[in-house]
């Protein structure tokens, strides 16, 4: 079957614009691709979640060129417009990549992402991503000042309807124009994202429809490690400040745009001390486990903070009334003291903090919502990288724990920890995927199945009468991080990350390594393919 196409090749500034004329049903199961186990159709729109194949690219032409080429083949029957959000060269492979958004008569549509690889040749390697058909709205509203505006008060309104009061937000609130999926249904909406701190921890997702005001959903990606914490170890911390006239304060000036942290109990006042000797436990935990996830992150991947760009690494101790949890609001890590009977201060625990800025660094690369597989996949890529910045063990938030749990999860033994929401072990293999709705769609509680992967590449073992040879925690580390980066999008699922790791380490190791058969027997021994 000849696919059709419409393309504008209208490019502006950095910005190219493919535009696709394309209609509903595009793809067949039974394409050339799906006999190589090269491609992987998405259950509900039918299109591809990923592409692997040497797709050759047309001579004398640019990469632009070349991948509205690709776009044309594989999706030239569909009816919607894509524009590249990014493009860039990694340097330590060479490979090239683009990261695309699906757009609708110019509006993006949520969690329609894509990413392309083109290979030193601009032979086209790999894709990514999700592509969203037989989007029926006939008209849209334009992108206006009243129109957002209204959309912020609406879900301001909603939020202190749910949380109380809110005395004042965690930075800007940002309101942004796209097309939702809501229950078989396409809206027009504004993606209105605001953080909390109280009175409750939040970073609120709230899609507003501009015609009426109307919430056509909601959640809280607020992601919360529910730990078991008490008090401050006394262990010696040394970490960089700012003298301010006679005082000291947590900022650090080194690192990015900074490293600060506040004081919740204090009005969210820096934390000060009239000499260099600091005596507040959780603040010398919390601004020294910044500054070294800052570090790792610098040191093992050359990046600039979550974002890359130097994001202030922002913090906020003794949070609520004996808080048993600590969060990622977008804005701010924020850490309860526990409650000395099952937690001890989560600011104390070196990976619990890097968890919580891995979710910033997933909020600025994949992007995965934090809902159900995507979700699990961010909770899990945060355990993942946890415990490489802590790098003694393969437990998450042991040191935490006061009322005598093991962990808070287990990457070698998930199975050996119970979760607190079903009363049933983790899952350590993809037949026993929780599929009920606690847990915005198991974030938790599935997570352990992408973490036992990660553990068997890493570490190597028997798993389910799988075995596999373990690479090092260096590989596996790069691999998830490259993953990440420039493979996963927003609605990534499990049989996507595998592909993308498989992808990964291919290009950062070789077609033939062992790292690549490190990853495909690890996600056969967790039963996912």
């Amino acid at each position: 079957m000849k696919l059709t196409v419409k393309v504008n090749k209208k490019i502006c500034s950095s910005i190219l614009a493919l535009s696709i004329g394309f209609g509903a049903a595009a793809f067949s199961v039974d394409s050339v691709y799906a006999q190589d186990n090269k491609i992987q159709y998405d259950d509900e729109y039918k299109t591809p979640s990923y592409i692997i194949e040497n797709w050759e690219a047309p001579h004398g032409v640019s990469k632009k060129e070349v991948a509205l080429s690709y776009l044309e083949e594989q999706f030239g029957n569909l009816n919607g417009d894509f524009k590249v959000i990014k493009a860039e060269e990694d340097e330590q492979t060479g490979i090239y990549h683009f990261k695309l958004q699906q757009l609708h008569m110019g509006i993006p549509i949520y969690g329609a992402e894509q990413t392309l690889a083109l290979d030193k040749n601009n032979n086209i390697t790999s894709y990514f991503g999700t592509v969203v058909p037989g989007i029926d709205i006939k008209s849209t509203n334009k992108d206006t000042a009243s129109s957002k505006k209204l959309a912020i008060n609406r879900a301001k309104q909603a939020i202190e309807h749910n949380i109380g009061k809110v005395e004042e937000y965690d930075g800007k609130i940002n309101a942004e124009p796209y097309i939702y999926e809501y229950e078989d249904k396409f809206y027009q909406t504004y993606l209105v994202t605001a953080s909390t701190t109280e009175p409750e921890v939040g970073y609120w997702h709230y899609f507003i429809d501009p015609y009426n005001g109307r919430v056509i959903d909601h959640f809280n990606a607020a992601e919360e490690v529910t730990a078991f914490g008490k008090g401050v170890f006394g262990n010696k911390q040394k970490f960089e400040v700012l003298q301010i006239d006679n005082l000291f304060g947590m900022h650090d000036t080194t690192r990015g745009q900074g490293v600060q942290t506040f004081d919740a109990s204090d009005d969210m006042a820096l934390v000060t001390s009239v000499s260099k000797m600091f005596k507040d436990g959780a603040a010398v935990d919390a601004h020294a486990n910044a500054q070294k996830t800052y570090d790792y992150y610098e040191d093992t991947f050359d990046r600039d903070s979550v974002d890359d760009n130097g994001q202030p690494l922002l913090s906020r101790v003794h949070v609520g009334d004996n808080w048993n949890n600590a969060s990622w609001n977008g804005t701010y890590m924020s850490y309860g003291d526990g409650d000395g009977e099952r937690f001890h201060s989560l600011a104390g625990a070196l990976d619990v903090a890097a968890h919580e800025m891995t979710h910033g660094v997933i909020q600025h690369t994949s992007g995965l919502i934090y809902r159900n597989e995507s979700g699990a996949l961010n909770e899990s890529i945060a355990d993942i990288f946890g415990v490489m910045v802590q790098r003694e063990n393969w437990l998450m938030g042991e040191d935490i724990i006061a009322d005598g749990t093991h962990a808070l999860r287990s990457l070698e033994d998930p199975a050996s920890l119970i979760e607190s929401r079903t009363q049933k072990p983790y899952p350590d293999h993809y037949s026993k995927l929780y599929t009920g709705d606690l847990d915005n769609g198991g974030v938790h509680i599935n997570s352990s199945i992408n973490n036992k992967a990660a553990h068997l590449i890493s570490e190597g073992g028997e798993h389910y009468g799988v075995q596999v040879e373990g690479v090092g925690r260096e590989a596996t580390e790069n691999i998830y991080y490259y993953a990440t980066n420039h493979y996963l999008t927003p609605n990534s699922d499990f049989s996507a990350m595998r592909q993308a790791a498989v992808q990964s380490a291919i290009e950062l190791y070789g077609e033939n390594s062992a790292e690549k058969d490190a990853v495909e027997q690890a996600y056969n021994a967790v039963g996912v393919h």
